[in-house]
């Protein structure tokens, strides 16, 4: 089977195409593409002859990384299944652009998995839930992000010991979610469905279970995932000859002299000026109450390890810290089969898509680059704590929770670019997509199993090498490390 790129799909008419039109005769134009492109034609999965090895993918993902930091790369993806989902989200588009494609476009999060939503302040000081990582976005197809986090939902799941039939119906549970809030937020008016929110703590209390509700709701008021890094700043810096440094911890966070021979880092203060350059005016009246003090990088993620990520601490003269996150944007695994991005900087792709995707951004996000290098990078204030893991989430009652706010989440997200009124007249008011990606959720997780298999197979042989601890010689996998 020759690779199918979205161009290969009949394209729906762009919102500059329907701008005249209805909300009803929208939803007309989105029910008539349900005869070129069935919702039944999302379900089944199967891995054509031709399909590119999924390891080799990787390996040329890696080409342009620190190569030291590719070992820790593939060993978070060892560790399962659904780690190994979160590492190959190119591997997966590929995939993705071989299915039928409705062709209706919206700015997709590209690497739309469970572990990519968590929970941060709002300006207001309310709990919000929404996406979190937009390293891959790009203008694509809805249906592209739908999927891939119900594939995550069915592989977290499994990671979790749960029943699969409990993993199937969350995945189904956050398809269903998805449809019924576009079929909501259809029938708003256009600045209301840019506004619209997703208060955690409110959908919480709306739960009818009342352990659900009780343990939530402590989990979200204990957690530190809304907490900024300077109110832990003990923790991450410290006093070294008489100044303030970040807190070596390796093989997490080092000084850019442990980089490795051949690597470089950043020269710090002209990338921050362009940084500077583009934020709005009013947040470079904030901005410049601080100075740069020192620098360090940061292995962040798992399908982000290998990129340059470092921390940036910032101070004013009276010592009030400021944590600053530099990540490297590298093309977008969509690019090559939805397009590549109008910007040229790949920071800025990020960040606008960042800003169109969420309720509300972070008021340091920019982008920058590092000038004869030519990499590209977007900046944000580090948020350096996570809301829970995976096995502390995934109990059986509170994975539906989880997957049905997720795919309330990633609908308000696609809303705000795309035309909900179209995305709702495809999918209708019947289950039949809820099914369709649910099946293929199962078969795609299935997938991703024996591709976790592969990368095992890899490790052991000596193509790739795996290794969690950079300062430590590798151990080699063994056979009950793939599953």
């Amino acid at each position: 089977m020759a690779k199918r790129s979205v161009a290969d799909s009949t394209p729906v008419p762009l919102s500059d195409a329907t701008a005249a039109l209805t909300i009803a005769e929208r939803r007309t134009l989105g029910r008539r593409l349900r005869q070129k492109v069935p919702r039944e034609s999302h379900a089944s999965w199967s891995a054509p002859a031709d399909r590119a090895d999924p390891v080799q993918i990787l390996i040329d993902c890696g080409k342009s990384r620190v190569q030291k930091l590719l070992p820790v790369r593939y060993a978070r993806m060892m560790e399962s299944p659904f780690a190994f989902l979160r590492g190959a989200a190119a591997g997966m588009v590929a995939d993705l652009a071989r299915m039928p494609t409705t062709g209706i476009r919206v700015q997709a999060c590209g690497d739309c998995h469970l572990l990519n939503f968590g929970v941060y302040s709002s300006p207001e000081g309310r709990a919000i839930f929404d996406i979190n990582d937009f390293d891959e976005t790009l203008p694509a197809p809805f249906e592209w992000d739908v999927k891939r986090l119900a594939a995550s939902i069915v592989l977290a799941g499994r990671h979790a010991a749960l029943p699969e039939r409990t993993s199937a119906r969350a995945a189904r549970a956050a398809v269903r979610a998805y449809r019924e809030k576009l079929a909501d937020l259809a029938r708003l008016d256009p600045i209301a469905a840019w506004n619209s929110r997703v208060d955690v703590l409110d959908i919480i209390a709306a739960q009818d279970d009342q352990k659900l509700r009780d343990r939530e709701m402590q989990r979200i008021t204990q957690s530190a995932a809304a907490m900024p890094a300077y109110q832990d700043f003990p923790r991450l810096a410290g006093m070294a000859n008489g100044a303030w440094r970040i807190k070596d911890n390796p093989p997490l966070i080092f000084h850019f002299d442990d980089l490795g021979e051949g690597e470089r880092g950043i020269s710090g203060h002209e990338v921050f000026a362009r940084y500077r350059e583009t934020l709005p005016e009013e947040r470079r009246v904030l901005f410049d109450r601080y100075r740069q003090v020192d620098c360090a990088f940061k292995v962040v993620g798992v399908g982000s390890v290998g990129t340059f990520c470092a921390v940036g601490l910032f101070m004013t003269p009276d010592e009030a810290p400021l944590f600053l996150q530099i990540k490297e944007a590298q093309a977008s695994v969509l690019a090559a089969y939805a397009g590549a991005s109008a910007y040229a900087n790949q920071g800025q792709r990020v960040v606008v898509g960042q800003r169109v995707m969420q309720a509300a951004s972070d008021v340091f996000l920019g982008w920058t680059d590092d000038g004869p290098e030519n990499r590209h990078f977007y900046i944000r204030q580090l948020k350096d704590r996570k809301l829970a893991s995976v096995g502390q989430m995934m109990e059986r009652d509170a994975l539906r929770f989880y997957a049905e706010l997720c795919g309330t989440t990633l609908a308000r997200a696609h809303a705000r670019s795309g035309d909900p009124a179209l995305i709702s007249g495809y999918l209708g008011s019947s289950e039949a997509f809820d099914a369709a990606v649910q099946e293929f959720a199962v078969e795609y997780a299935d997938q991703s199993e024996h591709d976790h298999r592969r990368l095992a197979e890899a490790v052991r042989s000596g193509r790739v090498e795996a290794n969690l601890n950079l300062h430590k010689p590798l151990v080699p996998a063994t056979s009950g490390t793939a599953g």
